[in-house]
């Protein structure tokens, strides 16, 4: 070894966000793993997880008020009716729990955090937080198809979205919100006009499943 050359080259450090303290629970506590839970995303939304075994898929009905989709079990039960208010500035999706559109079934609401923005970033409020301190937060990572799902406003990780299609989820975060999130996430990347190189991708995958 050359006098002065070091003895190993250093490996950069990784960041690492801190899991949640608690049980993240929106759906439902059978939705809660006690393992981190990966799941994939196939060309017509139907989820996996690591075996190929349906988790969920997603339904769609276009109205002309409202862009409709349904979070389905692999039973075909609706778990979760995802609706998008079309004409709100930032975008906003609520979420409800089975099939209803009752304010007292509403589970979440989803929004732009600013009417313009370079990168993807959402506030999701919970269906009784009537303050402006959101829940959860989705921060757009190194691409527009990649996000981190955060709570609220801290580093505390509960996903991952990979590429659109790989869901990467934290122990104890109940998964099939994560799901309906990321249904909402992909709509609003698709929308997004700077997002071209992968809005192709979305449109593609919603397409197939329309009613």
């Amino acid at each position: 070894m050359a006098t002065g050359q070091a003895p190993f080259n250093p490996v950069p450090a990784m960041r690492t966000y801190p899991p949640a303290e608690h049980p993240v629970v929106v759906i439902g506590p059978q939705y809660l793993a006690q393992y981190p839970v990966d799941l994939a995303v196939n060309s017509d939304f139907k989820v996996s997880d690591i075996n190929g075994t349906l988790i969920f898929q997603v339904k769609s009905k276009l109205l002309s008020l409202h862009d409709r989709r349904f979070l389905k079990d692999a039973a075909g039960n609706t778990l979760v009716h995802l609706r998008q208010k079309i004409r709100t500035m930032h975008g906003r999706w609520e979420a409800f729990r089975g099939e209803s559109k009752e304010k007292n079934d509403m589970l979440f609401t989803a929004k732009k955090s600013k009417l313009f923005q370079s990168k993807t970033e959402l506030d999701v409020f919970l269906g009784n937080n009537k303050g402006e301190v959101p829940d959860f937060k989705v921060k757009e990572g190194y691409s527009k198809s990649s996000c981190s799902i955060l709570l609220g406003d801290s580093n505390t990780m509960l996903a991952q979205v990979h590429g659109g299609h790989s869901l990467a989820i934290m122990p104890n975060v109940d998964y099939a919100f994560i799901v309906a999130l990321v249904v909402v996430i992909l709509d609003m990347i698709d929308a997004d006009p700077s997002g071209k190189d992968y809005g192709d991708a979305v449109t593609t995958i919603f397409d197939t499943f329309i009613n």
